[in-house]
């Protein structure tokens, strides 16, 4: 029995020697705004106009979170309605000017900064009719639906956007924010044929791949059509795939509510498991909490469990903005709190969610494994 257990703990400790998170940082979330419409009203807030109905980042907030805070990682969201405009469809012909301003935002990222950027279309699987995202829009794939945008058409989108990036090193490839409420077979199917449109134009950075229900890593292996039960077929000619995971800790894990009550190293751990009998890895691209103490903890603990556990090589945490004001991102139940943008203060003039939640605890913790050199990938070089 000793020896069992020291045979044990040389393991777990040998496991966690080889942890290492490469990738950490904030979700950047604006560029997906000015389209909500209480009434559904397709078409509301297309185009928009930048910088006054959404914006991608702000710079100055960018040089905060590498200068100061010490990240390497943004996930920058976009909309496929703005960079692919309904009249052309979904497909590799793109609005130049909304693309211009993309680019622009991801350069000084990765070029001005050196930080690495996800490229994340925040669109839950969907594409024609943002207004109330996440429920608006037909599900890409949907044969069903003759108002939806084809597989081939996804394929055709990311063909054309990785080409254009294919020349940038610190480049991320995140294929799709949240797809739910669809087959688990067509997640994999629109995946696969996007994975395999961006090896097509020999791009080989790394690419973060979504499952099914909101790609919430709590319920990865839970139902009858749970992620683990399909996923595990994707595959990569270059071996430099990663799952894109999202977990929040209230009650619904909706990241709504103030407290926290779900702890994610328990949550997490089926999802882990599976990772590791598959040799798969994940980043987990949003988490977040209230400024509440109660859910100190909880941010801690799922930083630290990655930290601990090699299936996880990143996360970025919900999240920041130019867009946000005084707006909280995360578990609020509407109030506002302000948001992780460094400068941003709460409704009140308090201090946002910058001061009490990334300052107060995520800054305590970031790792300081991360890379700032080469390509992006699962075990960068």
């Amino acid at each position: 029995m000793l020896f069992r257990n020291c045979a044990t703990s040389i393991a777990l400790l040998a496991s966690n020697a080889a942890a290492t998170i490469y990738y950490a940082g904030v979700a950047e979330s604006s560029g997906e705004f000015g389209v909500w419409s209480a009434t559904a009203t397709p078409g509301t807030g297309l185009p928009g106009t930048f910088g006054v109905d959404y914006a991608f980042i702000n710079k100055s907030a960018i040089d905060v979170f590498v200068d100061q805070n010490k990240v390497n990682l943004f996930r920058v969201a976009f909309l496929l309605e703005r960079m692919c405009p309904l009249s052309y469809g979904l497909g590799s012909k793109f609005n130049e000017t909304h693309f211009s301003f993309f680019k622009d935002a991801i350069d000084y990222v990765t070029v001005n900064k050196s930080a690495y950027a996800i490229l994340d279309p925040h669109n839950y699987m969907r594409y024609n009719d943002p207004s109330s995202q996440p429920m608006t829009g037909s599900i890409i794939g949907d044969t069903s639906d003759v108002k939806a945008a084809t597989t081939a058409q996804f394929a055709a989108f990311w063909g054309e956007l990785a080409g254009r990036f294919k020349d940038n090193e610190k480049v991320i490839f995140g294929l799709m924010n949240e797809p739910h409420d669809m087959p688990t077979s067509l997640v994999l199917a629109n995946d696969q044929a996007a994975i395999n449109a961006i090896r097509k134009v020999n791009a080989k950075q790394l690419i973060i791949a979504p499952g099914n229900s909101w790609t919430g890593g709590h319920s990865w292996t839970s139902g009858s059509d749970a992620s683990s039960l399909i996923m595990a077929n994707i595959s990569d000619p270059l071996n430099n795939t990663a799952f894109d995971i999202h977990e929040y800790f209230d009650s619904d894990y909706s990241g709504g509510h103030v407290n926290c009550t779900n702890l994610a190293s328990t949550q997490l751990a089926p999802l882990t498991a599976w990772l590791a009998q598959h040799n798969f890895r994940a980043m987990i691209t949003e988490f977040g909490a209230s400024n509440s103490t109660g859910c100190t903890s909880y941010v801690s603990d799922i930083i630290s469990y990655m930290e601990n556990n090699p299936q996880y090589i990143g996360w970025t945490a919900w999240a920041a903005g130019p867009f946000w004001g005084t707006s909280s991102p995360c578990c609020t139940d509407q109030a506002h709190w302000g948001s992780l943008e460094p400068g941003s203060t709460a409704a009140d003039g308090s201090p946002s969610l910058y001061e009490t939640v990334w300052m107060k605890t995520i800054q305590k913790i970031v790792p300081k494994t991360l890379v700032w050199k080469g390509m992006s990938a699962l075990k960068p070089m």
